[in-house]
């Protein structure tokens, strides 16, 4: 029996110290697609504002595709416990994200009212820069210079995030020394597309209930940029890759016709790279609509010159509205087809010299601004003596420097 009790005392004890025992097992590690460059954006704050605005939340969505980070189970143990007070208190509360967030509106909202309010704007200019600041070069910035070669009273609104920073301020100052109304601002997109359509389609971007696409998300978001800015402010639009030819504050509600059928000699297409429009003009809430109906992140121009065509091509055939618009010819901003545009940057021979000369005449007669088509042009050298170059020459503030012979 004393041999029996001691077997049984030893099972009580064993299971006694299996019961009260601790396993701790660790848990995987948590896989987050968030590199330490996009939490360092995430949290960032710019010595002009403390502000965590909703354009650099979007570097982040951009930059990870939407994913989102995949939240794993966690155990109950009091470490993990501790870990996990630990991290939401390092983390901002939606109540600070809110304040962070109306500051941020507060100042795009305080800049550009101040800027409209204390400039005697004749024209108001917007242009878009949504890539880094080091890719902005020299033809890009010609396209500021020749705008206020002919609108010397104007005021330009440069909605860029890599912009406004003190480099930023650097690269227009020879603009601003001039006493050029510049004004470069980081873009608030939710302050900017409230209340349009285009407010419930940045949400589903956000969220990730809506995909990106393969074309850069920065080119479809400077397509709805442009046409927002416009619906809410009115003005002129420009792209970076455009040289102003002529003043264009007697247009008014235009937009310019990119091809034309040889055919039936009506356009065929229309582009997106400058429109003129008032403020809440009716087609430009057509536009928005439509992208954000009909957003397809996945085919090039189906956002931009794609979707002002089809949008205007479908009031053509219901004909039962006047919106009051213009569509402008081919010569007026696009009188030179991507697929030619190298023979604007040749310089003349023999054969080719009269031809220059004809042209010249017809786009300093018919043409108010000339779109470069940057995707085909921006490696090609000005050559002396070309059309852009005797365009530039035109068209030119600062026409001692080198900008004028660009490599």
């Amino acid at each position: 029996m004393s041999l029996l009790g001691l077997l049984l005392m030893l099972l009580l004890i064993y299971n006694s110290f299996s019961v009260f025992s601790l396993h701790l097992v660790p848990n995987p590690p948590i896989q987050s697609t968030l590199s330490p460059t996009h939490l360092q954006i995430l949290h960032h704050q710019t010595s002009t504002s403390s502000s965590v605005s909703d354009s650099s939340l979007l570097l982040v969505v951009k930059e990870t595709s939407l994913g989102f980070i995949q939240k794993q189970n966690v155990s109950s143990t009091r470490i993990e416990k501790k870990t996990r007070r630990f991290k939401r208190s390092t983390e901002l509360t939606p109540a600070i994200t809110q304040r962070l967030q109306v500051k941020s509106r507060q100042r795009f909202q305080t800049r550009v009212k101040s800027l409209l309010s204390k400039s005697s704007c004749e024209s108001l200019f917007f242009m878009t820069w949504i890539s880094s600041i080091e890719s902005f070069g020299d033809r890009e910035r010609f396209t500021i210079e020749s705008l206020f070669k002919f609108h010397p009273n104007g005021c330009l609104i440069l909605v860029s995030n890599s912009f406004d920073c003190d480099r930023g301020t650097l690269i227009l100052k020879p603009f601003t020394d001039k006493g050029l109304k510049v004004l470069p601002i980081k873009p608030d997109f939710a302050y900017i597309f409230k209340d349009t359509s285009a407010e419930k389609w940045f949400e589903r971007l956000k969220k990730g209930t809506l995909s990106p696409g393969v074309i850069p998300l920065e080119q479809n978001l400077s397509n709805l940029l442009r046409l927002v800015l416009l619906y809410k402010y009115g003005g002129i639009y420009l792209d970076t890759d455009v040289i102003i030819l002529k003043s264009l504050s007697n247009l008014h509600n235009v937009i310019g016709a990119q091809t034309v059928d040889p055919v039936t000699k009506k356009w065929s297409r229309l582009n997106n790279a400058v429109l003129i429009f008032d403020k809440n003009h009716p087609l430009l809430k057509r536009f928005i609509d439509e992208f954000s109906r009909t957003f397809n992140g996945n085919k090039w121009g189906h956002n931009g010159p794609y979707l002002v065509s089809r949008v205007i091509t479908r009031i053509k055939i219901s004909s039962s509205s006047d919106l009051g618009f213009s569509v402008l010819p081919p010569s007026a901003f696009y009188p030179v087809d991507w697929t030619r545009i190298k023979g604007f940057y040749r310089a003349p021979t023999n054969e080719s010299d009269a031809w220059l000369r004809k042209r010249l005449t017809h786009l300093r007669k018919n043409t108010f601004a000339v779109h470069l088509w940057n995707r085909e042009s921006k490696k090609l050298r000005i050559e002396e003596g070309s059309i852009i170059h005797q365009l530039m020459s035109h068209s030119c503030i600062f026409c001692n420097s080198s900008s004028l012979h660009l490599s």
